[in-house]
């Protein structure tokens, strides 16, 4: 089932406890973010002590009501310029809202994870596996139909292999 529109945003709003991401790509092509990668270009970054938005906002709501969001982004360096734009446009501010951002470096390491794609998981139980070109347009959604139990699995290693992001960043 491929879902896109109100189903997909259905995905967020049924949350009971938790989503989370797993990232595996160095740069996600969205048309939306081509205004603020231009300012990046141009030196101009975000305070992500005083940056807010829809997304933030959210996160601290989910974490009121005790919820959470996480993710994982699996990355070689050097960093790409989406990574970096990513990091300091999204990531910051998102991880200083109460998102659970970690970092999976493989630099100088064998992948724990070598051929698993970026996908949604909700609660544990709903899986959505996210389709990408390989310049990082996304080109789908699609809810596995499948036993989630590899995927809470990958989650496992992913996150026992990575580190807070606000530790990769100044660590």
């Amino acid at each position: 089932m491929l879902l896109d529109g109100d189903a997909w945003r259905a995905m967020f709003r049924g949350i009971e406890s938790e989503a989370w991401r797993l990232e595996t790509l160095p740069q996600y092509l969205v048309p939306q973010e081509a205004e603020q990668i231009e300012a990046f270009r141009a030196g101009r970054r975000v305070d992500p002590d005083t940056c807010s938005s829809a997304y933030t906002e959210d996160l601290k709501r989910l974490r009121g009501e005790g919820k959470r969001k996480g993710r994982v982004h699996v990355l070689t360096r050097s960093l790409s310029e989406y990574l970096r734009f990513e990091f300091s446009r999204y990531y910051a501010p998102h991880a200083l809202a109460g998102e659970d951002i970690r970092i999976l470096d493989v630099t100088e390491r064998e992948n724990p994870l070598p051929h698993v794609g970026d996908f949604w998981m909700f609660d544990r139980s709903t899986v959505v596996l996210m389709r990408y070109e390989d310049d990082g347009t996304q080109i789908g959604r699609e809810l596995y139909e499948g036993n989630p139990a590899l995927y809470v699995e990958w989650q496992r290693i992913a996150v026992a292999e990575s580190v807070p992001f606000l530790e990769y960043v100044n660590g």
